[in-house]
């Protein structure tokens, strides 16, 4: 019977004698084989994570060496074992899951993408020291995996070691020659660690060897940073040279020439970039935004228009109008209008997050049940129940539902952002506590007001601080109407 191997294992490992420990698991299944008795590979690993949680991790790790392999195909290995690992993972059994990554690198050394899991799961689940050892690792098996690199390096650099983070750099540099992604980390580091004259030097020789579009958007945006809007617009005029059709350029050039008071400008910019690059959406609505400044209403729902023939399908255009009719107090045009989107775009999340706030308090229920029935899914439709319960006082159900909101997509900032703002209010500090660390670890990159807070460029010194990023998107927010 396993469970008197297993027990004997364990009261090994209890009196120290650990090198005994795998010798009676390979002696039990060798013992099982020679006895025609079954091994079955779900009960083991099922033991493995009890002995997990019975505090017996050297028991644990032997059975789970032991009997990984047993009954999988060759070609299903990699696919079985991840499972395993996130098994045990969901089920806190995480000695068992290190055991499983550990296994399976030694059959998949130079596998990038398990190498990444492994990473993400030290990251998460281990302490800084078993995070950074995996990853030194890792980039000697896969020197050719920037995103190795780039994890290590970032590491190191939270953690205010600077002069070991740009060491890792350079030997990034010397396995992975002219790598875009790793001069853009480079030059970040020592932009965030106020060396400006090292990264303009950086960027002067990224331009150089990589010399693509985001290393000239780069070295535009830290002379625009630097309050130098002269040598940003010259770099940008430079790089619209090389790449006519990279349409942040369009965009800085426009915010440069607002910030200088020079709208005529700015309008001409946007325009022509509209002509070179008709799908890039911020465009256009830079555009409108333009118009609305000078109350030209006309104008920019024109532009709108003109942008949904280009782009029918876009929800955020839709958004765009609707929003310009509600400002204008249009708002007849303005429900049509969200009756067209929704007709067009039967599943987009954030016009149905829309729809609920634009309606009469009395209906917003009815409002959100029919915007969960088309897009159930959506991270922007379960915020907007979530503030729903949160307007309506009710707290549990609110909260309930910004959870949900995190979990189905945890890399939407406004859903963070909003969840920061209700828990301030109606939180404890120990709950306020966990969300931020919990919204440090997501990393989010996406949302309305999120994005709006990370590129202002206000806010560039702190680009990278997850945390503060998170508490003054929360401040951006409009209030709940």
């Amino acid at each position: 019977d396993r469970k008197i191997w297993i027990n004997a294992a364990r009261l090994e490992e209890a009196n120290n004698n650990k090198e005994m420990v795998h010798k009676i698991i390979e002696r039990a299944l060798t013992s099982l084989k020679a006895n025609m008795g079954e091994i079955n590979r779900e009960l083991w690993l099922k033991e493995a994570e009890e002995c997990d949680h019975a505090e017996s991790p050297i028991t644990c790790q032997a059975i789970v060496r032991t009997v990984i392999a047993i009954g999988v195909e060759t070609e299903d290995r990699k696919h079985t074992w991840m499972e395993d690992a996130d098994s045990f993972t969901a089920n806190k059994a995480y000695v068992a899951a290190r055991a499983v990554f550990a296994y399976t690198l030694t059959v998949f050394p130079t596998k990038k993408s398990i190498w990444q899991r492994a990473a993400f799961f030290e990251k998460n689940h281990g302490t800084i020291e078993q995070y950074e050892s995996l990853l030194q690792r890792a980039v000697t098996y896969c020197p050719k995996a920037e995103v190795l690199w780039l994890m290590r390096a970032k590491s190191k650099w939270l953690a205010g070691n600077v002069p070991e983070a740009r060491s890792i750099l350079n030997d990034a540099f010397g396995a992975n020659p002219n790598s875009e992604e790793i001069w853009i980390a480079a030059i970040t580091l020592e932009s965030k660690n106020n060396e400006h004259e090292r990264a303009r030097k950086l960027l002067q020789k990224a331009r150089e060897t990589a010399g693509t579009a985001r290393v000239w958007m780069k070295s535009a945006r830290l002379e625009w940073c630097l309050s130098n809007l002269a040598g940003a617009l010259q770099t940008i005029q430079y790089g619209l040279g090389k790449f006519p059709e990279f349409p942040k350029f369009y965009l800085m050039k426009g915010q440069i020439e607002l910030q200088q008071g020079h709208k005529e400008k700015a309008r001409n910019t946007y325009d022509l970039g509209i002509k070179r690059c008709p799908e890039c959406i911020p465009l256009w609505v830079s555009l409108a935004t333009l118009e609305t400044l000078d109350d030209n209403i006309t104008k920019a729902r024109s532009i709108l228009e003109k942008a949904r023939v280009r782009n029918p399908k876009n929800d955020e255009l839709w958004v765009n109008a609707i929003r310009l009719e509600v400002k204008a107090g249009n708002d007849n045009v303005a429900q049509a209008l969200l009756a067209r989107a929704l007709q067009t775009c039967p599943k987009s999340g954030i016009l149905w997050s829309e729809c609920i706030f634009m309606a009469p308090r009395p209906a917003r229920k009815t409002k959100s049940v029919d915007g969960l029935k088309n897009c159930d899914n959506d991270a922007h439709i379960v915020l907007a129940v979530a503030r729903l319960f949160w307007l309506e006082r009710k707290m549990k159900k609110a909260k309930e539902w910004f959870i949900k909101a995190v979990k189905l997509n945890p890399d939407l900032g406004d859903t963070w952002a909003t969840y920061y703002k209700f828990t301030a209010a109606h939180g404890t500090e120990d709950e306020l506590k966990v969300l931020v660390e919990k919204c440090v670890q997501a990393d989010p990159h996406h949302g309305e007001y999120w994005c709006k807070t990370c590129k202002s460029i206000d806010n560039w010194r702190i680009d990278g601080n997850t945390e503060l990023m998170l508490k003054l998107c929360a401040k951006s927010l409009p209030e709940l109407r």
